[in-house]
């Protein structure tokens, strides 16, 4: 029992020390406990479905195992870890790579822990030597591979301002060879595991370091285009901006309500955005504020607003609000904080 306890913890232990880790370094909170735990839960059920295809495919393909672990299960087991990822980033829930990188790795992480304990009841007098492998070797490597697939994913994304399956490419191709040429040092895999040890933690902590500034700019720099879109607003002087030039050039495609409508969106949608960044920069400096009653009645209003203006509507408004899929991602964040505060007092009781 002592040594199943022993194989255990080195087989589990790297793997979620370091997700923690990147949790804790992660000073804009972006990603949120409960959410990395239903990651972990996902990353653990596709462990679980890529076993049950491994399987058939092995004895359908007829192939010997070591060539089946070095060619087709990492395409296998990628392909399904990061399907998890690019559902989060279709929903809109990873903005930076920060949050790329915790995803990514959290999905892995789930992953690995299903397949290292199968391995843990399965060979149960197996030497430590081999659990330091699972753990600091394998278990890292499902982690990392996903966490690459995410943050390259995000980068190109990013670039090309619009989902496409050719930004998704060379994260999957890119995850999928470091996958298989982990399993190619089969022979030596005492080497596959320094490798990892070596290269991925300091390749996380370098991203992290590199996207806290990204976060900073984006921050700094959006604070002073909402603030002032929405002193044009409230001023009067929309109509001679080039997003009010813009709304003018459109509006005789709705009715006059409608019009409105997008104007008051237009509004809300500035008041709100910079709420969440707001909310952000409070987070870098220690503090964990919850969502108010005012901020929660505008998000209610705004979604009122969406209907009434309607699909036309919105793709109108989308290249004026919507430069790139942060702007989509801090509503997100602010929504969630605001489910997560219902029932608590607002800072103003």
């Amino acid at each position: 029992m002592g040594h199943t306890v022993e194989s255990a913890i080195v087989g589990l232990a790297p793997v979620l020390t370091l997700l923690a880790t990147l949790l804790y370094l992660d000073s804009y909170k972006l990603v949120k406990l409960r959410a990395v735990i239903a990651v972990l839960g996902c990353g653990a059920v596709v462990a679980v479905f890529c076993y049950v295809l491994n399987a058939y495919l092995l004895a359908w393909l007829r192939m010997d195992l070591g060539t089946f672990t070095r060619y087709v299960s990492p395409i296998t087991e990628e392909l399904f870890k990061s399907l998890i990822v690019v559902a989060l980033i279709r929903s809109n829930r990873i903005g930076f790579l920060i949050d790329a990188a915790i995803f990514g790795f959290a999905v892995g992480t789930g992953f690995a822990t299903i397949e290292n304990l199968y391995y843990l009841e399965r060979v149960r007098d197996a030497g430590i030597g081999m659990w330091l492998v699972r753990g600091f070797g394998t278990a890292l490597m499902h982690g990392g591979c996903t966490a690459i697939f995410a943050m390259i994913s995000v980068t190109l994304l990013e670039r090309a301002r619009r989902g496409t399956l050719a930004a998704l490419a060379p994260g999957f191709i890119v995850a999928v060879l470091l996958h298989s040429a982990y399993n190619h040092m089969y022979v030596s895999p005492k080497l596959g595991t320094v490798i990892v040890i070596v290269v991925l933690p300091p390749l996380l902590l370098f991203v992290f370091q590199r996207s806290e500034r990204s976060v900073g700019n984006w921050l700094q720099e959006g604070f002073d285009a909402d603030t002032q879109m929405l002193d044009a607003i409230t001023s009067g002087r929309f109509a001679d901006s080039p997003a009010g030039r813009y709304l003018s050039s459109i509006k005789h495609r709705f009715e006059g309500g409608v019009v409105a409508d997008l104007l008051c969106y237009v509004r809300l949608h500035n008041e709100l955005a910079l709420r969440a960044k707001g909310m952000l920069l409070m987070r870098e400096s220690g503090f964990d504020i919850a969502v108010d009653e005012d901020t929660r009645a505008k998000l209610v209003e705004m979604r009122y607003l969406k209907r009434s203006i309607g699909r036309t509507g919105m793709l109108a408004l989308h290249p004026m609000l919507y430069g790139t899929h942060k702007d989509i991602w801090q509503l997100n964040v602010l929504d969630d904080e605001s489910e997560m505060s219902e029932g608590k007092p607002s800072p103003s009781d």
